[in-house]
């Protein structure tokens, strides 16, 4: 019994390392070098809910939860910036949302506009935007009681979601961290967000201790 405990333990650390998934641009110091102020903008979001709902309904639900990862990504930036964790600033999404509207973009037509267009209209440096599928309504909560046979069944698996940073200049990607989403990932939008960038803190761009390692050997 403890031995087949032992494997299924295994299991669950591959798959779970398996969804880590980072890329940095070798160009990144260069393109960032004067960066001071970045956007989070809505992410887009894909739902493919076991319930039957209207086109409408839909569309609405998933324009929530694009607005719920901006907003659970600001708090966890917001969080750590009070600590000097990072080299730049991000844009209040009050002011993001704003300006955008201001410029007639909206969830449904956001993704038709390049980078470059919404940096120079949100006068950013860098717009951090990203995907996010789902087969359950994140920020309303979600289960996350431990069981191994959800995993082996399927149950345990709610989704995925990316998050890229992309320089508004010349508009080509910097940063990509992708995740899948389960039980174990939180129990919520803003659950999931500061237990993935968590993972990721030390490979995130910005961050002050990360680009000082880096500067101390430019070959790694």
């Amino acid at each position: 019994m403890k031995r087949i405990f032992f494997i299924l333990c295994l299991l669950a650390a591959v798959h779970a390392t398996s969804q880590k998934n980072i890329y940095e641009s070798r160009k990144f110091d260069d393109l960032t070098e004067a960066h001071t102020v970045l956007a989070i903008i809505p992410f887009l979001t894909h739902l493919d809910l076991k319930n039957e709902i209207s086109k409408e309904e839909l569309r609405a639900r998933e324009e929530k939860e694009g607005y719920a990862v901006q907003n659970a990504l600001e708090t966890y930036f917001s969080r750590r910036k009070k600590r000097k964790k990072f080299s730049v600033d991000f844009q209040n999404i009050k002011n993001t949302n704003a300006l955008l509207a201001q410029n007639d973009i909206d969830y449904d037509n956001i993704d038709v506009h390049t980078v470059k267009e919404l940096s120079a209209i949100l006068g950013v440096d860098g717009i951090i935007s990203g995907n996010i599928d789902l087969n359950v309504l994140l920020s309303d909560g979600v289960d996350t009681k431990f069981n191994f046979l959800d995993y082996f069944l399927g149950d345990a698996d709610y989704g995925s979601i990316g998050v890229k940073i992309s320089d508004g200049k010349s508009g080509k990607l910097l940063w990509k961290y992708e995740k899948e989403i389960n039980k174990k990932s939180g129990k919520n939008t803003d659950d999931l967000i500061d237990r993935m960038m968590k993972l990721a803190a030390r490979k995130f761009p910005y961050d002050r201790e990360k680009r000082r390692d880096r500067k101390k050997d430019p070959t790694g």
